[in-house]
């Protein structure tokens, strides 16, 4: 078993679904959610909303999975994230569970 978390911004959420759906996770849960990041340290020029402090609405999911399905998604998230001509990406993190029930 394996422990998925998702995070993108809100505008992706539909993508998301779609996503684990065909990568046959049935049961996941998200939660919408702030998301924060500083800019202070990029130029003036580079930075599009001219200001230090950046928060989106952003999107969390998370699910057990078989660690079957991990590449899977791995998979489908990479494509997607490769066609995106926006900076902003889906970010997919895995972690190992020991135990569950």
């Amino acid at each position: 078993m394996k422990l998925l978390i998702l995070t993108a911004v809100k505008e992706f959420d539909k993508d998301i679904i779609q996503i684990l759906k065909k990568a046959d996770v049935k049961t996941f849960t998200f939660k919408e959610m702030k998301g924060f990041k500083d800019l202070s340290e990029e130029s003036i020029e580079s930075n599009w909303f001219a200001t230090e402090m950046n928060i989106n609405e952003s999107i969390l999911f998370y699910a057990f999975v078989k660690k079957e399905n991990v590449d899977s998604v791995f998979g489908l998230i990479n494509n997607f994230n490769e066609k995106q001509k926006t900076s902003s990406h889906i970010h997919l993190a895995v972690l190992n569970i020991e135990k569950h029930n």
